[in-house]
């Protein structure tokens, strides 16, 4: 083997690589808290659990306390109806948008720095006619579900409503947005990618999705259900089509594609015909938002939720109104929105080749772009055409859903499934392991080093850095992860906690002839398509016949990837991030087909529950640190440093910069709703009336750190074209810290308004005078 070199730019990246991992190591061994629970309101990383039953399997009074139930009559039924109640419900669960990592892409200094839009919760319950069987299915606009994150959750609404919400009829999906809070994790991994646990924003999540469930419990009313199907064109391509084709040629001459087009939509009724809600499964990768990005937003799929929304809830500010529209996620590990391709973006040539490589510049240079002139604009054609194609087939559904409700849900230990393959070959699942190609990223979001994707051997550079500051992986772990070599030997690291999660759900939930998978992770195109298919003939072996399966990605714990075992042998990044090893699908399809048989024959009761979860008690501290707000002097928070001009004409940008507060105190003071309001003045009533909010995609807002704690604020509002003409004012809510000596930290409100200025429409003035 030929001797490596490095260029002096390389040799010192790597230097700092070692050093950056060095004091992380450090840290993470000073910052580890060794004993006690504390309660935490300054972002601790400790969790206070004084008001909530304990989490399971926690020992000690709590956990023997009966838990209080709150009551809520259930809506009076038209005579002899045997249908469904149905609930939907939705809430913010923002969390900070500052001083934090945006959780998705995993590069360092991709730091939260304001609001493009809210992120929410959507919760939806069907309960059977008598009210004692239900489901309930949330999709949250965040990266994914941590396992921490519904471990609390179920937690809650057990303390709030004893029995009714289990962890056998409670799903709860992530969107995958990468433009959402990290921080809310407990595992290793995941923890250092967040620069530690956020109380702050972990309790922001948690209240937001508990609060869209007890609003959906509250809203429960007789209604119908409707599904339809049909295929999306023009959002999405496959990012590793040379692993797609790995899989056998008669599979794929089965399909027309190689990313999954189907979208199954669900139109939620009452019994007069007026709209409740829609879900929409599909399979696209929210990163039309890249990783240049800083401002906390739904992405593509909440575009589409925006649309939809709007549309059916006139007249009321985006967030607001009782009609409910998720787009949940799906298969999407190989599927993105930036259907342009990947092309290098220092020559221009296309680099769509099985390491995602360039001539000059390497895997670095390689990226994919979406449609529009730039991401915001990709962002929102995407999520358009989306909305479009969920809109025509919510609006022609007619095959309704009826039947019985069922559940099922098993907490496995993922890295000891023997997996049948046939009557006398058997093979096992692996401790979690990250392979080279990991680092390298997507052709979505690159790497930062000498990473390809489809690395199939290691380098003993990296692998001496690795031995050096983790340990060897043992012969046992690199064996059974074969081919992949490993770069993270995550499964046999402990300190300060696990580094993966070895306990993962699975679950499904039915809805008459609909099968909702919840899969605890991110599975390709051809993944989803072998579990669609052997849940739906293990249903029909029992008599289920008929039955539609959609998948439900990032749902109840996170773990990565899942591919085919064929793609698994090209190791692009997909397969470097399917940490259970290559038999990790044949594993997830035989835990669902057992779930799906005792659906089928009613013996659920028998199912094993498993081994339960852990719950950390102590976790890591965040790396940045809480500090006193302070304004210029003679200056006050709320101040116009930057003002608005008189007039502006609709497709122009007002911009108003204000003396700020790091936004973060907001999610810990949730005084306000909104961080700006764009107001219109009514002549008739003399008042000021809000048009727009933190939530619309019309405004924007950015916060601008400085040194200690002084920021300022700008906002920007994007005038549509559906903008009346007339007087307007921007106004900024915040929240400052302010720290006395030897005293605690308080947390204030104050407001800021700009001047009013005029808003004209464009027009021409055409002369119509004849003149002979």
């Amino acid at each position: 083997m030929a001797k490596r070199s490095f260029s002096a730019l390389e040799a010192f990246l790597i230097f700092l690589l070692v050093m950056m991992t060095a004091i992380t190591v450090a840290l993470l061994s000073l910052l580890f808290i060794t004993s006690g629970t504390i309660e935490n309101n300054k972002d601790s990383g400790n969790v206070d659990f004084s008001t909530t039953q304990s989490p399971p399997g926690t020992q000690g009074p709590a956990a023997t306390q009966s838990a209080p139930v709150t009551c809520t009559p259930e809506p009076p039924l038209p005579q002899n109806f045997s249908g469904y109640l149905v609930g939907a419900g939705r809430a913010d669960c923002t969390g900070q948008v500052a001083d934090i990592n945006l959780m998705g892409y995993s590069k360092s200094g991709q730091n939260a720095q304001g609001v493009l839009t809210r992120l929410y919760s959507r919760a939806f319950i069907v309960a059977e006619s008598d009210g004692s069987n239900r489901v309930v299915f949330v999709s949250i606009e965040i990266g994914m579900v941590s396992q921490r994150l519904r471990l609390e959750v179920l937690n809650r609404l057990q303390s709030k409503y004893g029995s009714l919400y289990r962890r056998d009829n409670v799903i709860l999906s992530g969107t995958h947005t990468h433009s959402g809070p990290a921080g809310y994790f407990q595992y290793t991994v995941f923890v250092i990618a967040s620069e530690g646990f956020s109380n702050r924003t972990f309790e922001y999540m948690v209240n937001g999705i508990v609060k869209s469930i007890e609003i959906a419990h509250e809203n429960l009313k007789p209604g119908k259900i409707f599904i339809n199907k049909g295929i999306v064109d023009g959002a999405q391509i496959n990012r590793s089509p040379y692993s797609y084709l790995q899989n056998p040629q008669s599979e794929r001459a089965r399909y027309s594609s190689n990313t999954d087009k189907e979208m199954v939509v669900l139109k939620m009724v009452d019994l007069d015909g007026d709209d409740l809600g829609l879900i929409s499964w599909f399979a696209i990768h929210p990163v039309s938002m890249n990783n240049s990005n800083h401002l906390v937003n739904s992405d593509n799929v909440g575009y589409a939720a925006y649309l939809f929304e709007q549309e059916k809830n006139t007249g009321y500010l985006p967030g607001e109104g009782p009609y409910v529209a998720a787009f949940a996620s799906s298969n999407l590990g190989d599927v993105s929105p930036n259907i342009l391709g990947p092309r290098c973006i220092n020559t221009g040539e296309s680099c769509d080749n099985a390491n995602s490589s360039c001539p000059i510049g390497g895997s670095n240079m390689c990226m994919a772009a979406g449609p529009g002139q730039d991401m915001l604009d990709s962002t929102q054609i995407i999520g358009r055409i989306i909305y479009q194609r969920a809109k025509e087939l919510y609006a022609s559904a007619s095959q309704e859903l009826t039947g019985a409700l069922g559940s099922a849900h098993q907490w496995v230990n993922m890295t000891d499934v023997t997996v049948w393959l046939n009557s006398t070959h058997a093979v096992k699942t692996c401790k979690p392991a990250l392979g080279y190609s990991f680092a390298a990223g997507t052709i979505d979001g690159v790497g930062g080093l000498n990473f390809t994707q489809g690395m199939t051997e290691g380098d003993p550079f990296w692998d001496t850095i690795r031995d050096e500051l983790l340990g060897k992986p043992s012969e046992e772990l690199k064996e059974c992860h074969k081919p992949k070599p490993i770069l993270l030997p995550t499964g046999e690291l402990s300190r300060p906690h696990p580094w993966h999660p070895e306990i993962v759900d699975v679950q499904i939930i039915t809805i008459g002839s609909l099968a909702v998978t919840a899969i605890p992770g991110e599975f390709t195109t051809m993944s989803g398509r072998r579990l669609r298919e052997a849940v739906q003939a293990e249903f029909a072996t029992y008599g289920m016949r008929n039955m539609t399966v959609t998948v439900s990605g990032l749902c109840n714990v996170y773990t990565h990837y899942i591919t085919t075992y064929e793609e698994y042998q090209a190791q692009r990044y997909e397969a470097a991030s399917t940490i259970y090893g290559p038999h990790s699908l044949s594993a997830y399809i035989q835990l669902f087909r057992g779930l799906a048989k005792a659906i089928a024959t009613d013996t659920v009761a028998n199912l094993s529950k498993g081994p339960e979860p852990p719950f950390f008690s102590q976790l890591i501290l965040p790396l940045i640190p809480n500090i006193a707000d302070r304004t210029p002097l003679g200056r006050n928070f709320g101040d116009v440093l930057e003002p608005v001009k008189p007039e502006y004409r609709v497709g122009e940008v007002v911009e108003v910069v204000f003396v700020g507060a790091n936004p973060k105190n907001s999610a810990e003071n949730q005084t306000h709703s909104t961080f700006l309001a764009v107001e219109k003045y009514e002549d008739d009533s003399a008042t000021w009336r809000v048009v727009h909010n933190d939530a619309s995609w019309e405004t924007r807002f950015y916060w601008h750190k400085g040194l200690l704690g002084l920021s300022n604020v700008t906002i920007e509002w994007h005038i549509p074209d559906t903008a009346q003409p007339g007087i307007y004012r921007i106004k900024y809510f915040g929240n400052n810290r302010k720290q006395e000596l030897l005293q605690p930290a308080v947390i204030l409100s104050f407001e800021g308004t700009s001047s009013a200025f005029e808003v004209v429409t464009t027009y021409w003035k055409v002369d119509t005078s004849f003149k002979g």
